[in-house]
């Protein structure tokens, strides 16, 4: 389960990113008391020093961080890495806005009457601040961000989504070579006015397919179950995905969570908790932040309790995101890491490991199987 943004402190290069000093839970776990009981018992609290959270005495999981050790912030990249792909080379990223050539392509080969923006921002800002401009010309709002993003935003009553998804899929086939970015999101929005407008459930994310060796294709191929719930299936151009399993939010990602634990399947569950990133650290809600992860705990022991004696539960992160931070975007930090089975519930530090590709290791070894890069702790946990 991948707390998206869920960082646990700076990288020693953080500094080089623009991101000295970032660090998420530590920041939210520490801006109010908090009550995270389920998440402390697994070991959070032992992994670093919170003000706000105790070590458990007897935790009952693996705790750890993990290190980033692709070049780059996003959620491709964490994601990826976690699979077994190490990024020598960051996607390309656009803080000037995209190059004009690459807007005229887009507006020429999606028939659009042009584009309006063209600049790095926030989803929720752009839209309220050139929403109605949209409405009225018919021009998508076109941004990306401190990430190798290209988003289009549209209303949905102005291009109906199946149109906004066909230009993104557009987008996506044009975007190649030194302008491969990571990711085309469609950022549908709803609304009357400025102040009314607002995202809907329907973003849908277009990645970069992933290169052929990665464990998700790795498990398939063997016969084994690969679940993607939420946005992992997109993030992978669903290379290996058995089932892809819709989830808009949180709450609906761990339903579909416990419902294929409950499910008759051999393999991988894995599953993305979009919101800690999208709701609330790239809007910098503090306060957002710190109740979902209160949430969360509170449907730990659903999540556990569904469990069988054999399965292993791996809660960890894809990047950083700060909402206490300056800006509007990702940051540079060390991935939090938990596990927890019920055949074994004497915790055990796990330290800091040298990628989130340990973490594909490890379900590799379980299956029999081999990853290009990460050192396994199965036999610790």
């Amino acid at each position: 389960m991948v707390l998206d943004s869920a960082g646990i402190g700076e990288m020693p290069d953080a500094a080089e990113w623009g991101d000295a000093g970032s660090d998420t839970l530590g920041n939210v776990i520490d801006s109010r008391p908090i009550d995270l009981p389920n998440l402390q018992r697994l070991g959070l609290g032992n992994i670093r020093l919170f003000q706000n959270l105790k070590a458990a005495t007897d935790p009952i999981g693996g705790y750890g961080k993990c290190t980033l050790k692709s070049n780059g912030k996003d959620t491709t990249t964490g994601h990826w890495e976690m699979a077994g792909i190490i990024l020598e080379k960051a996607f390309p990223t656009y803080p000037q806005g995209f190059p004009d050539e690459v807007i005229s392509e887009f507006i020429k080969r999606a028939n659009v009457p042009g584009v309006l923006a063209n600049e790095p921002a926030s989803g929720t800002e752009i839209i309220e601040r050139l929403g109605e401009e949209h409405v009225k010309t018919g021009k998508p709002i076109v941004y990306t961000s401190a990430d190798s993003v290209f988003q289009i935003a549209a209303h949905e009553e102005v291009i109906p989504i199946e149109r906004q998804y066909e230009i993104c899929e557009i987008a996506r086939e044009m975007l190649d070579g030194e302008h491969k970015v990571g990711r085309v999101i469609a950022r549908p929005f709803v609304g009357e006015t400025a102040k009314t407008f607002t995202r809907t459930e329907n973003r849908h994310d277009y990645a970069v397919p992933p290169p052929n060796e990665n464990l998700l294709p790795l498990l398939s191929e063997k016969g084994l179950d690969v679940v993607a719930i939420g946005k992992i299936a997109s993030i992978y151009d669903s290379m290996g995905v058995t089932q892809d399993v819709k989830a808009k939010n949180n709450d609906q990602t761990i339903d579909q969570t416990i419902n294929a634990l409950n499910d008759d399947t051999t393999g991988l569950i894995f599953s993305n908790l979009v919101d800690f990133d999208m709701l609330y650290g790239h809007r910098r809600d503090v306060e957002g932040y710190a109740k979902a992860l209160e949430h969360f705990d509170t449907r730990l022991p659903e999540i556990m309790g569904a469990m069988n004696d054999d399965d292993l539960l791996i809660i960890t992160a894809d990047h950083g995101n700060d909402p206490t931070y300056r800006g509007t975007d990702h940051t540079r930090e060390y991935c939090v890491l938990l596990t927890y089975t019920k055949s074994k519930e004497n915790g055990v530090d796990l330290g800091t490991r040298q990628s989130l590709s340990d973490i594909g290791q490890t379900i590799a070894e379980n299956f029999g199987i081999e990853i290009a890069d990460g050192v396994s702790f199965l036999g610790q946990v």
